[in-house]
């Protein structure tokens, strides 16, 4: 039975999982399925109610698309990460088009967006899950906004691979200048010559494979 595999998973992640009835509870695990995503896999379009993503392993980019074909990442998914804005009947209030792609190899359960609506509208203590949670990666969104708009490159650049190397727990920062670009909603070029800059000031190290950090302090103090 499916409850039996996201049930316990379920139960650590959602805070109203015990406050709900057992039916509920049975249900939203009923209308749960687990997919896998291969790397570059393009997930999802924005033009239906795909349904709530919890990222089991891999990396998922959410990111936006302008009529030309230039994309922003929004933010990413990691492992324990969950997406409410793959889910738009959820939120009726999202009138704009998100898209989601495989970063890496990814595993992931996937609640019914229907499914989730419908215990939503039934359970106040799941539609307020929902709203905080988007209104959590909102935030992520608008950081992604500011920093477009308002930051010199160098510091944006800084920040990020500050914020990936806290994350990975390694100042190996094993990503292409090209990703780095699309994560950071910029062009590769740009991302290029401040690496180079970087790189010369004896911060970071590039490779074929990715970016070294050299000297955190310092990259630290870019940050600011």
């Amino acid at each position: 039975m499916p409850e039996f595999e996201f049930e316990p998973v379920y139960r650590d992640i959602f805070p109203f999982w015990d406050t709900i009835p057992e039916g509920e509870r049975i249900y939203i695990c009923q209308n749960s399925h687990t997919a896998a995503f291969s790397k570059g896999e393009h997930i999802y379009n924005g033009n239906d109610c795909f349904g709530v993503i919890f990222v089991r392993s891999g990396s998922i980019r959410l990111y936006m698309m302008s009529d030309e074909g230039r994309d922003i990442t929004l933010y990413r998914l990691h492992p324990g990460d969950m997406c409410m804005l793959s889910a738009s009947c959820v939120l009726e209030s999202i009138t704009f088009e998100v898209f989601a792609d495989a970063e890496e190899d990814s595993r992931c359960y996937v609640i019914s967006g229907p499914a989730f609506a419908a215990v939503s509208q039934r359970n106040p203590d799941i539609k307020i899950f929902a709203l905080e949670t988007a209104v959590s990666r909102f935030s992520d969104v608008m950081w992604v906004m500011q920093q477009i708009l308002f930051m010199r490159m160098d510091k944006r650049l800084a920040i990020f691979l500050s914020d990936e190397a806290a994350r990975t727990g390694s100042d190996a920062i094993l990503l292409t200048q090209g990703q780095i670009a699309r994560y950071m909603g910029s062009a590769r070029e740009v991302v290029s010559r401040m690496l180079k800059y970087f790189a010369k000031e004896g911060i970071v190290e590039v490779s074929r494979s990715g970016v070294k950090i050299l000297d955190r302090k310092r990259l630290r103090q870019l940050a600011l």
